[in-house]
């Protein structure tokens, strides 16, 4: 509407320094609004985590900042383990300290964060969530990695031998399903006699009760256990049955007992929101498909020890089914 209003006045008539002149002036109104560049050097980025920095999925953002830290400039530092209570403390304490950034995970605090970032709009505000954005400046991300955990399934669909393929999960909520449902879909693509078993431990971060629900997934007949929490590896090494990690590379954690798993890798997304922060640009956006294989935000753990245990079929059927993912065949 601003541009056809000002777009009346310039007339043919008019000279052409005057439309130079009227040029500037209106591109200066257009921008008036948005967020200003910062400084041309390193920003202050603040996250805000619910869990333990060591829980795999806070600790992929973690790693994210610290690499721009290093190869960004930015001036970084963090919370962990913070409740709810006082989640709205320490965004705010943040935001009034100069910090440009604030990320984090949200999923257990999404009113509380939303409410927080309303009252500080000259603050970008990027958090973990499964809800959509939100003007001028809340912006979500989430581990958009069903592929690589697609093709973990599918890995464990031909390594199994009781045909039983256990989960151990946080809670039946969206963006948990879309992993463990990715990985039994690729079990059952090269297996139609495969079966899942489902354990939600009600908590993203309870190892002690993750590996518990493991070692009763085991005592049922799984012999390949997708860990998408925290302590599941630990059973599965006591009792010598295959596991598939969840988004880290944990192969240090049982070398002889995780197979690969998917990968998280959220340098893509913070390396995009800290360049859009730099130039001043709003950023209540979704940043979900930065996530994506294609984009180089996921991938197949290396399989490390596996390499040589794995059989080469198998290997080649998932680089063929990966390649088709990568070009959208699949």
């Amino acid at each position: 509407m601003k541009q056809t209003v000002i777009s009346l006045f310039v007339k043919r008539t008019i000279s052409p320094l005057f439309n130079k002149v009227l040029l500037f002036c209106a591109v200066a109104f257009l921008i008036g609004g948005l967020a200003v560049p910062v400084q041309a050097g390193g920003i202050k980025v603040a996250a805000v985590f619910e869990t333990p920095i060591e829980e795999p999925w806070v600790n992929q953002i973690h790693v994210a900042l610290l690499q721009a830290k290093k190869e960004m400039g930015i001036e970084y530092t963090w919370s962990e383990s913070v409740k709810s209570a006082d989640f709205a403390r320490i965004m705010r304490e943040y935001a009034e300290n100069g910090y440009q950034l604030i990320t984090g995970d949200s999923f257990g605090a999404e009113r509380i964060a939303r409410r927080v970032a309303r009252d500080y709009p000259q603050v970008s505000f990027v958090f973990g969530s499964g809800i959509g954005p939100a003007e001028p400046n809340f912006g979500v991300f989430d581990n958009w990695i069903h592929e690589p955990a697609y093709l973990s399934g599918m890995i464990a669909g031909k390594m199994t031998k009781t045909n039983i393929l256990g989960v151990v999960a946080a809670m039946p909520i969206p963006e948990v399903n879309r992993l463990s449902n990715a990985f039994c879909s690729g079990a059952k693509e090269v297996n139609k006699n495969v079966r899942c078993r489902f354990s939600f431990i009600g908590s993203f971060f309870d190892p002690p009760k993750a590996k518990e629900a493991a070692l009763a997934q085991i005592e049922a007949g799984a012999d390949v256990l997708y860990a998408e929490r925290f302590g599941v590896i630990e059973a599965c090494n006591e009792k010598g049955v295959l596991a598939i990690s969840n988004m880290s590379d944990q192969s240090s954690l049982g070398p002889d007992t995780v197979i690969t798993g998917p990968v998280w890798d959220m340098w893509p997304t913070i390396k995009h929101v800290v360049t859009l922060v730099k130039a001043g640009v709003p950023t209540a956006q979704d940043f979900g498909g930065f996530s994506y294989m294609g984009k180089g935000g996921s991938y197949l753990a290396p399989y490390h020890n596996w390499d040589s245990k794995l059989p080469a079929a198998v290997k080649a059927m998932v680089e063929k089914r990966k390649a088709e993912m990568l070009d959208g065949t699949f």
